[in-house]
């Protein structure tokens, strides 16, 4: 999973010219869900992004507080062209999840967003649909956050390893 971060005065999404979503100060959260991502994906990025500290305290101090923290509208934008693949210079986007199942996962991404933080403080476009996303970037601030890479099984690892195994002792035999 994936999410690019923007410290924002005022983001809004519309589509067909109707307003489908505003927020004042906070973040606007562009979000790419992979074919492969699962739960554990997805709490890891909600953590990152309710606890990324990339606003003032009151005393001026810079990269002191969290959107949370300052208790500021969070904006999450559904984007499947983050999981792309440049093939030339045409994008495929063999790698993320699909529309059916991204979306099912999406609205489980904004749940655990709510759970997570104050229901109406968040906010998302129409998923699936044309959107334009209107951002005024504050500094600017954009942070890319990725769930960690996900690690072979341990059947995996080891057939691996013992093969490896069998190719030396199959050299060491011959020489």
């Amino acid at each position: 999973m994936k999410a690019l971060i923007q410290r924002v005065l005022n983001a809004k999404v519309t589509v067909n010219g109707d307003v489908v979503s505003e927020i004042g100060k906070g973040l606007c959260v562009l979000v790419g869900i992979s074919r492969d991502d699962n739960k554990k994906d997805m709490e890891f990025i909600v953590r990152k992004i309710l606890n990324l500290r990339v606003f003032d305290d009151e005393n001026g101090k810079r990269w002191a507080k969290s959107a949370k923290d300052l208790n500021l509208e969070i904006l999450c934008v559904s984007q499947f062209t983050l999981y792309h693949v440049l093939k030339g210079n045409k994008p495929d986007f063999h790698n993320a999840m699909t529309a059916e199942q991204s979306e099912k996962f999406y609205n489980e991404f904004l749940d655990e967003m709510k759970k997570n933080y104050k229901p109406e403080a968040i906010k998302n476009g129409l998923f699936g649909a044309d959107m334009q996303v209107h951002i005024q970037n504050d500094g600017p601030v954009t942070i890319d956050v990725v769930s960690p890479p996900k690690k072979p099984a341990r059947s995996q690892v080891e057939g691996a390893s013992s093969s490896k195994r069998d190719d030396v002792s199959s050299t060491s035999e011959m020489t």
